[in-house]
């Protein structure tokens, strides 16, 4: 484990880690488009890029495997996946189902073709893709690198405002949308360093990004058709996002309050990790797999 006397060297093997994933990106990116299509595209080969990422840094700089990250095979990370789906789609309901019921805002079809039920599963499959993804790199090796040499919210915060940053240049992207972006980034820090584990985080995220086109909503700016219906809002931009959609409205600032509040109090599985160490202040960790010989 790198210690905090190595500035340079953190800097080194976190360097080369971002490097590693945007390589892996050039080089399956173009492939992945080709043959799949723009959301197929972007979605698996951020996924691939990051697996390739976390893979050779992890063994050129821990002899470690991808699985020491956080994706353990057993029942915490299991409980934890779930306690976070359980999160993201209750707070999603909660930023929008109010507004319907108050009648600030009313469903409407959708201009687009009803999608089939095999369109709404590979939907549903690309958004996992897409939360795995951006989970195993913005939490992945660099992440915990950094958690350890320069402790939990030195890592976290800047983190998570570097993940609302990227996300400026999606379509209908705002201040306000960016600011509520990085909250999430900083949320899902939070959700890795109570559990040790990127189940809890992944599950959030993708809790979050399923139930929005449930509704009919945006994505970060990015239309995904699953239900053949849209929000129509006679409520104005701060409260419906606008073209960002929700992740730029008020509402989910307070509801991002309020899954802080959900992951701190949660009966979340705290695990092992070797990168970073047990949770300051945990009961006892579930143990580590054994390492193959």
């Amino acid at each position: 484990m790198i210690q905090r006397k190595d500035p340079l060297r953190i800097a080194l093997h976190v360097g080369v880690y971002v490097v590693l994933y945007f390589v892996g990106a050039y080089l399956c990116g173009p492939l992945l488009l080709w043959a799949g299509g723009y959301m197929v595209g972007v979605t698996t080969a951020g996924l691939a890029a990051a697996l390739f990422a976390n893979w050779l840094a992890l063994r050129i700089y821990e002899g470690r495997r991808v699985v020491d990250l956080g994706f353990w095979p057993n029942r915490a990370s299991a409980d934890n996946l779930a306690l976070g789906m359980i999160g993201g789609v209750a707070a999603a309901c909660l930023v929008l189902g109010p507004p319907v019921v108050v009648g600030a805002a009313h469903f409407v079809g959708s201009p687009a073709e009803h999608p089939s039920a095999g369109a709404a599963a590979v939907l549903t499959l690309l958004l996992a893709a897409g939360a795995a993804g951006e989970e195993l790199f913005f939490r992945g090796y660099g992440f915990q690198v950094l958690m350890a040499a320069c402790g939990t919210w030195a890592t976290i915060v800047p983190v998570g405002v570097v993940f609302g940053l990227l996300h400026s240049a999606n379509p209908g992207a705002t201040w306000f949308g960016i600011v509520n972006t990085a909250g999430f980034g900083i949320l899902f820090g939070y959700a890795y360093m109570r559990s040790r584990d990127l189940s809890l985080p992944i599950g959030l995220h993708f809790g979050w990004n399923f139930t929005l086109p449930l509704f009919g909503v945006n994505v970060s700016g990015l239309r995904m058709e699953m239900t053949g219906h849209e929000m129509a809002w006679t409520a104005g931009k701060l409260w419906s996002g606008g073209d960002y959609g929700p992740e730029a409205s008020l509402l989910t600032s307070g509801a991002m309050v309020l899954l802080f509040l959900y992951i701190w109090k949660a009966p979340v599985r705290r695990q092992s990790s070797p990168l970073t160490g047990p949770a300051e202040g945990s009961a006892r960790c579930e143990p580590l797999p054994p390492s193959p010989s």
